[in-house]
């Protein structure tokens, strides 16, 4: 064995050629391209290699003493999978070198090797080999992400979620998710999709509510080119990326009616035609949906067709709010301030307990994402030792409560009744007219109505 070198830093190529001159010369090629070279003159050997030292590529011939190249490539595989094998294949062993190929070798050429052409097979080989570790890494990071560690809840609401999470997770039965916004349906929707069998496939996210009716069937099926002003090249739309993985509909309700029959078909037949097109387009996806409206509702008013409705509702996923599990707050803190303390490189010990009791008894309007965002405000700001109740915002400092139940007598006006819900809920969710809308299941554009309303009212009295 003899070793040819570069620095520590470099792709380290491991040739196997039981012809030595051939060898040789193939590792003083690979060195004046600046690699560092390993060399072995059989496969039991350039396996005892393989096992000692950090090789990303291998470089070996097939027919040789004590192990051929196909049982090295098997061997190589099953150790490293991410390992990049080339074959050097002579004539009369191209069917080997077939072999070779249905195995996992990256390529394969033919003696007398070429080196402008090993030259540029070794510079893709390592190329596809970064992106195949790049990608692991990712998915790895992803999937520690969204565990379900991350999913901080002890209550037996939340307990009950993830049981039925995992549950569901290994089949590509559709999901919707049902909660208030802030409560954390992406991250169920991510965790779903990361502990499932489609983990290393894309997870593309539509976010309904935030395109118009006019572009969101090509956001979702793509369009051709010309198909509308502006269309000047054709589009892969939502489904398309999502093949094979998993497509996440957040806020499915504002999906208008004409684009809710196209997506009926997809969920029924998994095809359909891109926007100004003709080619049927086929997908293998799963469907996860989310919503912070009661859907079934939505059927009633005629908003939401109820054939789709049935078709996404066929695992049911009800996520509760924040004041609904108050048990979780003391968790949620201290993960928080673990998560900013890693995040900003602080080392803030802790929460005081008149802190927490006023976290405890507050009415989070916006769920999990408001006491994330309470929380990494007070410690930016302030840089606490332990998080006191100072530190937190002075609404939450000077909360004194507000009712979640608003009584009326029997006999109050109809008009009455609105107009005192509308100001309670827009007190409890401190003027926010949108939050205000959703928890009362109406528009922006009535609660700016009934505003003007009401003060009209106050300017004739």
């Amino acid at each position: 064995m003899e070793v040819f070198g570069a620095s520590v830093e470099t792709k380290v190529i491991l040739v196997v050629e039981d012809d030595l001159r051939v060898g040789e010369s193939l590792c003083l090629l690979l060195k004046r391209r600046g690699y560092k070279t390993l060399f072995a003159t059989n496969g039991k050997e350039a396996l005892q290699l393989f096992r000692q030292q950090e090789i990303n590529l291998v470089i070996t011939d097939l027919v040789m003493p004590k192990m051929d190249g196909i049982a090295l490539l098997e061997a190589i595989k099953n150790l490293k999978p991410e390992t990049e094998v080339i074959v050097i294949s002579a004539q009369g062993t191209i069917e080997k070198a077939v072999q070779a190929m249905k195995l996992g070798a990256f390529d394969f050429i033919e003696k007398p090797i070429n080196p402008r052409v090993i030259s540029l097979l070794v510079e893709r080989a390592l190329e596809r080999q970064t992106l195949v570790i790049q990608n692991r890494d990712l998915r790895s990071k992803l999937e520690d992400r969204f565990h379900f560690k991350n999913i901080v809840g002890k209550s037996e609401k939340m307990v009950k979620v993830f049981d039925l999470i995992r549950h569901i997770a290994p089949y590509d039965s559709s999901v919707l998710i049902i909660g208030e916004s802030g409560t954390g349906k992406e991250l169920i929707a991510n965790a779903i999709h990361y502990h499932s069998p489609r983990a290393s496939k894309p997870f593309v996210k539509v976010s309904c509510a935030s395109l118009s009716e006019g572009i969101i069937e090509s956001e979702l099926f793509g369009h051709e080119k010309g198909a509308f002003t502006g269309a000047i090249a054709s589009r892969k739309g939502r489904f398309e990326m999502a093949h094979e993985g998993t497509l996440f509909l957040d806020e499915v309700e504002d999906i208008p009616p004409s684009t809710q029959i196209k997506l009926l078909r997809v969920l029924q037949e998994g095809e359909f035609e891109r926007v100004g097109g003709n080619k049927t387009i086929k997908v293998d996806i799963r469907i996860i949906a989310a919503s912070n409206r009661d859907l079934q509702e939505e059927v009633r008013k005629g908003n939401f067709r109820e054939d789709l409705y049935y078709r996404l509702n066929v695992v049911n996923i009800k996520l509760p709010p924040l004041r609904e599990r108050k048990e979780d707050i003391p968790f949620l803190v201290n993960f928080f301030i673990e998560k900013f303390n890693q995040r900003y490189r602080m080392n803030v010990k802790g929460v005081s307990q008149r802190a927490l009791n006023r976290l405890m008894d507050y009415q989070w309007s916006g769920n999990v994402r408001e006491l994330e965002n309470t929380i990494e405000s007070a410690l930016v700001v302030n840089h606490p030792e332990v998080l006191d109740l100072p530190h937190l915002p002075q609404e939450i400092r000077e909360y004194s409560g507000v009712p979640e139940v608003v009584p009326f007598k029997i006999g109050t006006p109809l008009q009455e009744i609105e107009r005192k819900m509308l100001l309670q809920t827009l007190r409890a969710t401190k003027g926010n007219k949108r939050k205000a809308a959703k928890l009362l299941g109406i528009n922006v554009r009535t609660i700016h109505r009934k505003i003007r309303e009401i003060e009209g009212e106050r300017t004739i009295s």
